[in-house]
């Protein structure tokens, strides 16, 4: 369901897929007619799916398979698109950024102006819109929102202004809109499963887990881990994520006046979109500094 309503988004590609080296309940397949299943379990098969899907963006399954995975549930969300606006690599240069622990170095910065009507604040947060083509097929294409918080702000107080709703942000006073975004490529794999008892998912990972609509073999939730990269250069955004449930046997312009220049010297986050929709696709923090 999810993935038919991210269908209009163009350029956005969603599989799941099923590998057990237990029996499936047959309801359970016809239940699920746009997943596959595979009745082996082979580690270099799974890898090499991921990195077909991905478009080699992840090159293999973030979680290793054993003898006691007996069931992984892969799901991959990729987006590889170009920016309705490219920037221009003629004005990339090396300019500051300052991290989260105050250390300053020189990143390749990207500039362009942007249209006063795609940049907001929402409770002192900036957020500046770009928009994503959405391919030769008509669709709609992705939204990334860059969002700046006041100095010294933290992801867990400024991304939630890249999903809100942006009726409700405030327009800048200016009349010209100019942006300096650092070109990034960030990988982040992180283990969810210590989290789920707070996502109110308990039961699941003990030996009273209850999975016999799946399979008449009884099944726990051993793991899971999402591994996800996103990278933003001059002519538009890549991103992709592969979040892996194994289970075990049980016992996200007119000449200026007043010009806004947003600088993204300083730790920012970066929230991608459906065409439609603030159910964000893909959610990242930029805290670092390289130079990719």
């Amino acid at each position: 369901a999810a993935a038919r309503e991210l269908a209009p988004t163009g350029a956005l590609g969603v599989a799941t897929r099923v590998w057990a080296r237990v029996p499936v309940e047959p309801a359970y397949r016809e239940a699920l007619p746009d997943v596959r299943f595979d009745d082996t379990l082979d580690p270099a098969a799974l890898d090499a799916w991921v990195r077909g899907v991905t478009g080699g963006l992840i090159e293999r399954l973030p979680l290793a398979v054993t003898g006691e995975t007996l069931l992984a549930l892969v799901n991959v969300l990729a987006l590889k698109a170009r920016w309705e606006k490219p920037f221009d690599t003629r004005r990339t240069r090396d300019l500051p950024f300052t991290d989260a622990s105050g250390t300053t170095r020189a990143v390749a910065t990207m500039a362009r102006d942007v249209p006063l009507a795609d940049v907001w604040t929402v409770d002192g947060t900036y957020v500046v819109e770009l928009r994503c083509t959405g391919g030769e097929d008509g669709r709609d294409g992705a939204r990334v929102r860059f969002v700046l918080g006041e100095p010294g702000a933290g992801a867990a107080r400024v991304l939630p202004a890249g999903w809100a709703d942006r009726t409700a942000g405030a327009r800048p006073e200016a009349d010209r809109v100019t942006v300096a975004l650092p070109r990034l490529a960030l990988r982040t794999r992180i283990t969810v499963t210590r989290q789920l008892p707070g996502l109110g998912v308990r039961l699941a990972t003990s030996d009273a887990a209850d999975f016999s609509g799946l399979s008449p073999e009884p099944l726990a939730i051993s793991d899971v881990v999402q591994e996800a990269v996103l990278k933003v250069a001059e002519e538009g955004v890549e991103a992709a994520a592969v979040t892996v449930v194994a289970m075990r046997a049980a016992g996200a312009v007119p000449p200026p006046q007043r010009l806004l220049h947003l600088a993204f010297d300083r730790p920012f986050g970066i929230v991608v979109l459906p065409a439609t929709g603030d159910a964000p696709l893909f959610a990242a923090w930029q805290a670092g500094t390289d130079r990719k």
